[in-house]
């Protein structure tokens, strides 16, 4: 029989600590992950509608079209595209998940400026309107950035 040292099961407890990342994220974050991992393959349906008759209305952060073929269809299914794999390597707790995570959010914040700012004046009518996303892209990008040390630290249980 092995006698192990006070200093050995000391320190195994502070070594390599086993948990879910998934337990960092808040609820509303894990709520827009199930949100968006559904939505999130739709755009690609939305592209492939593109070559047939059917011309779906697609819309995000105050860019919206008919044609998927567009510079705005563009835009949007791209968008839709990275929110369903942002979502996909949140909830299934990729190490790189929390990089993904703030390059979605970044972009999310310009395409918001953007449609507010300066899409104004390319439009029919000066309307400028305050795009509400930003009310949760910017806590999303904040509390990304607190997490991110523990998150990239933790090691998964399996």
């Amino acid at each position: 029989m092995k006698e192990t040292t006070l200093t050995e099961n000391s320190f195994k407890e502070f070594e390599n600590v086993e948990k879910r990342r998934r337990k960092l994220l808040p609820w509303w974050i894990k709520l827009f992950c199930w949100i968006f991992m559904l939505f999130g393959p739709l755009s690609l349906v939305c592209l492939i509608l593109g070559f047939t008759n059917i011309k779906p209305a697609l819309a995000f952060y105050g860019f919206e079209t008919y044609e998927p073929f567009s510079l705005y269809g563009f835009i949007v299914i791209s968008v839709g595209l990275l929110k369903g794999v942002t979502a996909f390597t949140l909830w299934f707790e990729k190490e790189f998940a929390i990089k993904i995570g703030k390059i979605d959010a970044i972009i999310g914040i310009v395409l918001c400026l953007i449609s507010m700012l300066i899409l104004p004046f390319f439009q029919d009518g000066f309307n400028v309107v305050i795009r509400l996303e930003l009310v949760v892209l910017i806590p999303y990008l904040i509390k990304l950035n607190k997490i991110q040390k523990e998150w990239e630290s933790t090691i998964l249980k399996k």
